[in-house]
């Protein structure tokens, strides 16, 4: 069973909430290829993530909604290196990154008018359009 993951700020995923299984590595590996099982699947529960809050929990699952299973886990692979302790690892960072990615509340829009430079290029762009369309008009011819 793998250790425990910090984040940061007293956010901790417990050891019992996570399950490691290695698997054989798709792609070029030489003569242990077949024999080596160096990628990492690591699954997270995330209703037993501690120290995250309800709104922070809620951006981590939209954060990782395509990634989790059937039973709502969260699922890592690695297969970067050929070394499964590595890979393991790069596993564990890919966690802490995206509960770190999740903890930080997106910031709020302030709204804002237009600049005076943009009105007057709308209002500008509004008078050429009008005397095109009005050189599309036919002339009126004027009887003497």
């Amino acid at each position: 069973m793998p250790d425990s993951i910090f984040v940061e700020n007293g956010i901790l995923v417990p050891a019992d909430a996570l399950e490691m299984r290695a698997v054989r590595a798709s792609g070029p590996g030489g003569q242990n290829v077949n024999k080596v099982a160096s990628k990492v699947e690591l699954r997270v529960d995330l209703e037993r993530i501690q120290g995250i809050d309800d709104a922070s929990r809620q951006r981590l699952h939209r954060l990782v909604s395509r990634r989790l299973d059937a039973f709502g886990r969260l699922v890592v692979t690695s297969e970067r290196t050929r070394d499964q302790h590595r890979n393991l690892e790069d596993a564990r960072q890919k966690i802490r990154d995206w509960i770190a990615q999740a903890v930080v509340p997106p910031k709020k829009r302030i709204p804002t008018r237009p600049g005076m430079a943009n009105h007057q290029r709308r209002l500008e762009e509004k008078r050429q359009q009008s005397a095109r369309k009005e050189n599309r008009k036919p002339t009126k011819l004027i009887d003497d």
